[in-house]
This record gives structure tokens, C-alpha cells and sequence, in this order.
């Protein structure tokens, strides 16, 4: 059948009034509600510059919150999506804490057989909380002080590779090397595997991590259509993994449950909970199966490399901007260390009170997570107004922008650790690297000790230095899900005389 000009045109036009009509229909939601907020654009909502690629997620919101910050909350629109975003911090602790029960959801849409998929950070309702549970036991304290005596031999090794790579004149690139550290980290102290990120260019490990995390429109544009359409996300079957990194992770957490079993090796570690929980799964209420044990292994991987390293990278960033600082901090490490014949330990470290300054500082101005997301489950009526939102309502809450707010921090864009010395008050809510609440990071303690770490191994045998190639201030790579510097982060390391 052939078709003239006019029925091509009004064939047409029916299609963009469809979509038209498709991206639109929910763009109303707000104004019924008596939410405030800016008018949203058809297909792109409120997001158009961070969709075309004009500004980074960070920087799109930032610039929402500062014409909306004087609100308690306001509506904005991510494409079609309705979302509510909080500005006020104490409506911020009625949802993260107080009324947790209305909010205990983050909305992320999952397949049920994705067998890296259904962690701890992704799943919510009663299976996140026997979880949580089960998984807590991890990082006790006790536990926590046998893990740092691993993670010293690891940092043992990563002074020697940083003297080596430094002693080839190489300027580094931080975060990659950060990258590896805490690869090799999570490897001996959660699994109990040799990881051999920082010897092998072709670490298995490494390579899953790097490809995760990468900043890369193809992956940003997985996540989008996965978080706005989910049917079609799961119909047309899209992989954020692919299908070879997956089966690389369940086979290798297969492998070493079953060589524990048989050997009947014991470490206290998260495999050895993965252990009990499969052995004593009579004790659920609910199917526990491999790709569920393996979810929970790799969320541990992903989340305990990639915010540490990111954390340590920016730290380093900002002593190479701050020589006063990196002398002051410097200077606290040798002094610490001499006092105790150059040994590390959990209460060693905790001696080092500037250390512990810095890395609250950094996690301020460069916290790698930009926003907290949560969903309602149950209709809610905001404090002090009369508006109840619907089941089913996206939350967000712009922590990068709540770090950079003047109001909480004058001069937001200076790095200044004295911020949080202990004569320092400031609201709660106002400070989330990690988030708060019962769904804060639950390896919140064990990822600030390896960033310590991190940053000792460096400044205890180097000089920071910015390169000719590092761009200052650093640009916000566009398409990163975390916090991320265009670029890299490329410094001089000037060994110490």
C-alpha cells in the first residue's frame, strides 16, 4: 500500500501528538498536588540540559535547589516521572528516620533472576530487613579491627607499587590506582581472595569494577530506560552487566563458598556469613538462592571499591590545592606513627584527629554519592502542610547540593577540614555521605578506615602535587553515576627525602 503525501504527514503528526501526549500526561501531578516547583518540558520534564548532555545530574540539580532552596520541598519532573525533592532538613529526618515505615522503599526497579541484582541497596520491604540483619554482624566493631589488620598488609603493598610506579616518573592518575587499593582490600578482608588488582593489568576484578562504574552514555542511558519504563527495560532484555562479568562473580563466590566448605576454612568474614545464612536458610522466610547470596557479595564489592577509591582520589586532589593542609596532615601521620614504632592499628588510626577531619571534609565537598533516593510505600501527609502524597511518590534528596548550601557551609567551595573540629555544631541532615537512617551505608565505618588508609600510604611517603594535565577546578564528568572528575584526577607524587 503506498501512501501520499498527506496521509504521511497526518500519520505523522499522530505520532508526535502520541508522544506528545505520553511524555505530557503525568505533567500536571505537581499542580494538583499544590507542590511547588518549576514547569516541566515535554519529553525531558525538568531534566533537558542533564538528557542533552549539557550538565552533569550534580550540576542540573544544584541548579534547581538554588532556585527552590527556600521551600521546605518542591516537584520537578525527571522526563515524565514526577519526583519530590526535600530541601528542608528537618522534613529530610522525618523521612530517612522518624517515619522510615512510609519511605522504606528506594524504587529501583530489578529483575527477580538477575543474580547480581538483588542486594542490600536494591531490594526493600521484609527481605531487605532479614537481610540487614543477617549481614550487619560484618562490621561490629571487633570485626572491623581484624579487617584493618588486613587492610594494613594491603596498604603495605600499595606503598610498594606507588614507589615503584613513581620511581618510572609517571604522573598518576589517582583514582585508578585508588581503584586497585581498595580492589585488593575488599578482596582479603570480605572474601578472602588475592585480587592482584594492583600487580595485574588483567585482573578479573578489576576489570568488572572499572566497567561498572565507568562514565559512559550507553550505560547512564541502560539505567534511565531500567528507572523510567521497566517494562520495556525487561521485554527487550537489557544487561547494566554483561552476561560474561556476571557469570565470572557467581562463579568465583560459587567456588570459594565450596573450597570453604570442604576445607572447612573459617575467617569471620562476609563469605562465612554467606555460608551460615545458606546453611540456615530453614530460618527465612523466603527462597535463598545463589543469585541472592552472590547479590549480597557483589554489592560489597562494587560499593567498597568504588566510593573508597573515588573518596581517596579527591582527598588527594585537594591536598595538591592545599599544601598547608597536606603539611598539617603530613606531619600528624609521621607524628603518630613514631610514637608507635610506625605501626598501624583501628585505635592508631583513630589517634590521627585531622586525618579523621579531612576525610569528613572531603565527603563534604566531594561525596561521591550526589543524591539519596527513596519511594513511599504508604500515603503520606507532610508535616505541616496539606499535602499527602500518594503511594508510589520518588523522593530524592540533593545531597551534593545540601553540602555546597552556604547556609551550612560558608564559603562551600573552599576546602576547610577545621569545619568539622568538635566545637563545630550543624544539623544532622545536613551532612549525608552515607546517608542516615535505618537504610544508611551498612559499611559506613569500614569504608572511612580504608579511606584512611588510603590517604596515609600516599602522604606518609609523597608530595601531592597538581600535573600540567589536571583541570582546576575539576569539571563533574556528565554521565557518571557517582561523583566523578572529567578527566581523571592526575597528580605528581614527589617521593620524600
Amino acid at each position: 500500500m503506498e501512501y501520499g503525501v498527506q496521509e504521511i504527514l497526518i500519520i505523522t503528526a499522530g505520532i508526535i501528538l502520541a508522544i506528545y501526549y505520553w511524555s505530557t500526561a503525568k505533567h500536571n501531578h505537581w499542580k494538583r498536588l499544590g507542590v511547588p516547583g518549576p514547569a516541566p518540558t515535554p519529553l525531558v520534564g525538568n531534566m533537558g540540559p542533564f538528557f542533552l548532555g549539557k550538565k552533569a545530574m550534580a550540576e542540573r540539580q544544584e541548579e534547581m535547589y538554588k532556585e527552590w532552596k527556600n521551600e521546605p520541598f518542591f516537584g520537578f519532573f525527571n522526563s515524565r516521572m514526577p519526583v519530590l525533592m526535600i530541601t528542608d532538613p528537618d522534613l529530610i529526618r522525618q523521612v530517612l528516620i522518624k517515619d522510615f515505615q512510609a519511605f522504606s522503599g528506594r524504587g529501583i526497579n530489578i529483575k527477580d533472576d538477575d543474580p547480581l541484582a538483588n542486594h542490600l541497596f536494591n531490594i526493600d520491604g521484609h527481605k531487605w530487613k532479614v537481610l540487614r540483619a543477617k549481614l550487619t554482624p560484618a562490621f561490629t566493631t571487633g570485626k572491623l579491627k581484624l579487617m584493618i589488620d588486613l587492610m594494613v598488609e594491603c596498604a603495605n603493598h600499595f606503598e610498594r607499587y606507588l614507589l615503584n610506579q613513581v620511581g618510572k616518573g609517571k604522573v598518576i592518575e589517582c583514582r585508578e590506582i585508588a581503584a586497585k587499593f581498595t580492589t585488593d582490600v575488599i578482596g582479603s578482608t570480605a572474601f578472602g581472595i588475592n585480587m592482584n588488582a594492583l600487580d595485574r593489568e588483567d585482573s578479573q576484578f578489576r576489570i568488572i569494577g572499572r566497567k561498572m562504574f565507568e562514565p559512559s552514555v550507553i550505560n547512564m542511558c541502560k539505567r534511565m530506560l531500567r528507572d523510567f519504563s521497566p517494562r520495556l527495560f525487561n521485554l527487550l532484555n537489557i544487561e547494566i552487566i554483561p552476561k560474561a562479568h556476571t557469570d565470572f562473580f557467581v562463579n568465583s563466590i560459587r567456588e570459594t563458598i565450596e573450597f570453604r566448605e570442604k576445607e572447612k576454612i573459617v575467617r569471620h568474614d562476609l563469605v562465612d556469613l554467606l555460608k551460615d545464612i545458606k546453611k540456615n536458610q530453614h530460618e527465612i522466610d523466603f527462597e535463598v538462592t545463589e543469585g541472592l547470596l552472590t547479590s549480597q557479595a557483589f554489592v560489597f564489592f562494587a560499593a567498597g571499591f568504588e566510593t573508597s577509591s573515588t573518596t581517596i582520589s579527591f582527598a588527594l586532589y585537594e591536598m595538591a590545592l592545599n599544601l598547608e593542609i597536606q603539611e598539617k596532615l603530613r606531619n600528624e601521620i609521621h607524628e603518630t606513627l613514631k610514637k608507635h614504632n610506625g605501626k598501624l592499628s583501628y585505635d592508631i588510626i583513630n589517634e590521627m584527629k585531622y586525618l579523621n577531619m579531612v576525610l569528613q571534609e572531603t565527603l563534604r565537598k566531594d561525596s561521591p554519592a550526589i543524591l539519596l533516593r527513596r519511594k513511599s510505600v504508604l500515603p503520606y501527609k507532610i508535616p505541616d502542610s496539606n499535602i499527602t502524597l500518594p503511594t508510589g511518590t520518588a523522593i530524592e534528596i540533593p545531597v551534593y547540593s545540601i553540602h555546597h548550601d552556604e547556609r551550612y557551609y560558608p564559603n562551600p567551595e573552599v576546602f576547610d577540614p577545621e569545619r568539622f573540629n568538635e566545637n563545630e555544631k550543624r544539623h544532622q541532615m545536613v551532612y549525608l555521605p552515607f546517608g542516615d537512617g535505618p537504610k544508611n551505608c551498612i559499611g559506613l565505618r569500614f569504608a572511612a578506615y580504608q579511606s584512611k588508609l588510603g590517604i596515609i600510604s600516599v602522604l606518609r611517603h609523597f608530595k601531592v602535587l597538581p600535573s600540567d594535565s589536571l583541570q582546576i577546578p575539576y569539571q563533574i564528568h556528565k554521565a557518571s553515576i557517582i561523583l566523578s572528575a572529567a578527566g581523571g584526577i592526575n597528580l605528581k607524587f614527589e617521593p620524600l627525602v
